[in-house]
């Protein structure tokens, strides 16, 4: 077993998940102004914090993502954050692309940058304790995307990506996020994210990426925000199976979904299908941001100082995705 095997095993196993604290200071000021939060670096810091020493980040959380700003400052005891991570158990990660920007030649589609310098921003991020890292590749669905150019051209940066960081001594997260905006089917979905995640692949194979060391965070299998054919919970557990079956070798120790803008309850239900009905080799479990934090920080906007209710309510979301990561959840136990 190697040691990016290892980290990646850290992360994953007993079905702990992974927190997705790497907002940027622009989406997190958007969050925190949707809740009447004025959005400066100590209320960041403040929100953050209060769910990284919640009780559920020991038993539940397996790794968190941190933006630069959160990894480079110091909690209120005076700690870094990656010390109070790290000191749950949980492993601290970072995510180090700097967004997806129009496609050269193809204006509707985008193209994640961020390799300029990335090898020595990687070395900083090791020192200040990070040992895994994430890249996001997005693609939109419609009658012409996404189109071969983006998405050769999205795999062929993930696995630069993969590349440098594994030669850094991290383990990779590979997001290629098919979006839910649009009137897609599901179908649609599954047939566009099949391509995505294959040409992925190929390109890592090519670029000799270490595949045991690696963690694929891909969306689950679902019609398009406006479509007129919804799936049921049991369909997108079988579809998003059907994609993993058909485009992940098996080398891949764990696939970490993102929540892709689902209700908490949706993105927790149907990750409980997909591991009852879990028929391959991947531990299976969620890479989550606004469907582990949001309820959290709906709680936390009407009383800042309250750090016990606000970790209350992250606990219990922490748990019942936990228990989905398991296949032993519940709406029973979810409204105990």
């Amino acid at each position: 077993m190697s040691e990016l095997n290892k980290i990646a095993l850290k992360i994953l196993s007993n079905g702990k998940g992974i927190l997705a604290a790497d907002e940027s200071n622009g989406t997190m000021t958007k969050r925190l102004e949707s809740v009447d939060v004025q959005s400066t670096s100590e209320n960041r810091l403040l929100f953050r914090e209060t769910l990284f020493t919640s009780e559920s980040m020991k038993n539940c959380i397996g790794g968190v993502i941190l933006y630069d700003e959160t990894i480079n400052q110091l909690s209120s005891s005076g700690k870094s954050i990656p010390a109070i991570i790290g000191n749950t158990g949980a492993v601290p990660g970072i995510k180090v692309d700097t967004g997806a920007k129009v496609l050269a030649n193809s204006p509707e589609e985008k193209i994640t940058e961020g390799l300029d310098g990335l090898r020595e921003r990687l070395k900083k991020y090791h020192e200040l304790g990070a040992r895994f890292t994430k890249w996001r590749g997005v693609y939109n669905i419609s009658e012409k995307y996404p189109s071969k150019l983006a998405i050769y051209s999205n795999a062929h940066s993930l696995a630069r990506y993969a590349a440098l960081v594994q030669e850094c001594g991290m383990v990779p997260i590979v997001e290629p996020e098919v979006l839910m905006d649009g009137e897609h089917s599901a179908e649609d979905c599954l047939n566009k994210t099949s391509e995505v995640i294959k040409k992925c692949f190929e390109e890592l194979i090519l670029n000799k990426i270490d595949l045991t060391g690696i963690i694929l965070k891909p969306n689950m299998i679902l019609a398009g925000n406006k479509s007129k054919f919804k799936i049921s919970n049991e369909e997108v557990s079988s579809k998003t199976l059907d994609c993993l079956k058909k485009s992940v070798p098996n080398e891949v120790p764990g696939i970490a979904f993102l929540s892709g803008g689902q209700s908490e309850i949706e993105a927790t239900e149907n990750l409980n299908l997909i591991n009852k009905h879990n028929n391959t080799n991947f531990i299976i479990t969620y890479s989550y941001g606004r469907a582990l934090q949001q309820s959290s920080l709906k709680f936390w906007s009407k009383n800042i100082k309250d750090i016990k209710g606000t970790q209350n309510i992250f606990n219990h979301r922490a748990k019942m995705n936990t228990l989905a990561a398991q296949g032993k959840w519940s709406l029973e136990l979810e409204n105990k």
